[in-house]
């Protein structure tokens, strides 16, 4: 499986196997997206023509250098924002001139870092807001948020769809699984879809996110890597809030905070 990656604001450093080879096959016209764009390709590997399940770009730009990423559907063009921040500017620009159509606005959780850029999404692209009900305290206080670490934000528009453990998201034709997974903060989720795991700031390349924000707990969180990530599959790309993207089974073996889970 293959998948058409970038990254603004920071040096692309997922697991080479997911990037855009450089011996991608020319561009071909999928029909209903602007030429010139690598969407809906196939490509050969070993001899067998491979379709490209997914489109994903990430943007990460000062003061936080959160990971914002856009995920579509290649055969629609359709596509979410996940984690709208300080990056949205870069990456609504990117989704104009690849011709993508927004259709929904997907938060991991709550904190300012990763929900600033709500609004300037929604002003753009008129879509769903998807929240877990247990982050809406946390979202409802984005100016207090800033406020803590002297930032100014505007109160972010109102959430108009709930998250659930279970749930089956639909951008395209990728369907996205939602899991709960709280500890950094209440209503914390990942979303699951075509080997991906976008993961918030539930668990980063050699570490954990932090739990002494409100409503976060240690031993919530690392039950909920326990739990909900590690029995995804050890194949499993994770796309974390900050820094680069890594697999569960890198983590499994080489992550300190999960030593007590044994190899």
């Amino acid at each position: 499986m293959w998948g058409i990656t970038r990254c603004l604001g920071r040096p692309a450093q997922a697991d080479r196997k997911w990037a855009l080879p450089p011996d991608f096959p020319p561009i071909r016209d999928s029909g209903n997206t602007p030429s010139g764009f690598a969407i809906g390709m196939t490509r050969q590997q070993n001899g067998v023509m491979q379709e490209v399940e997914f489109i994903l770009e990430c943007g990460a730009v000062e003061p936080f250098m959160k990971n914002g990423y856009i995920l579509g559907c290649p055969s629609t063009g359709q596509a979410a924002y996940i984690d709208p921040g300080d990056e949205v500017a870069d990456l609504l620009a990117w989704v104009d001139t690849q011709g993508l159509e927004l259709v929904s606005i997907l938060n991991t959780h709550g904190h300012m870092d990763h929900i600033c850029g709500v609004g300037g999404v929604k002003e753009r692209w008129d879509v769903p807001i998807c929240l877990h009900p247990d982050d809406q305290f946390l979202y409802d206080s984005l100016p207090e948020q800033g406020e803590w670490f002297g930032f100014s934000y505007s109160q972010a528009p109102p959430v108009d769809y709930s998250l659930e453990a279970g749930q089956k998201l639909r951008v395209g034709d990728l369907v996205i699984s939602v899991h709960h997974t709280p500890g950094h903060s209440p209503g914390s989720v990942c979303f699951e879809t075509a080997g991906q795991v976008f993961c918030g700031d539930l668990i980063f390349a050699g570490s954990v996110g932090r739990t002494d924000l409100p409503g976060g707990s240690p031993s919530v969180l690392l039950e909920s890597i326990r739990t909900r990530i590690l029995p995804l599959g050890d194949g499993k790309v994770l796309h974390p809030g900050h820094g680069p993207a890594t697999t569960v089974g890198q983590e499994r073996v080489s992550n300190p905070f999960l030593n007590d889970f044994g190899r």
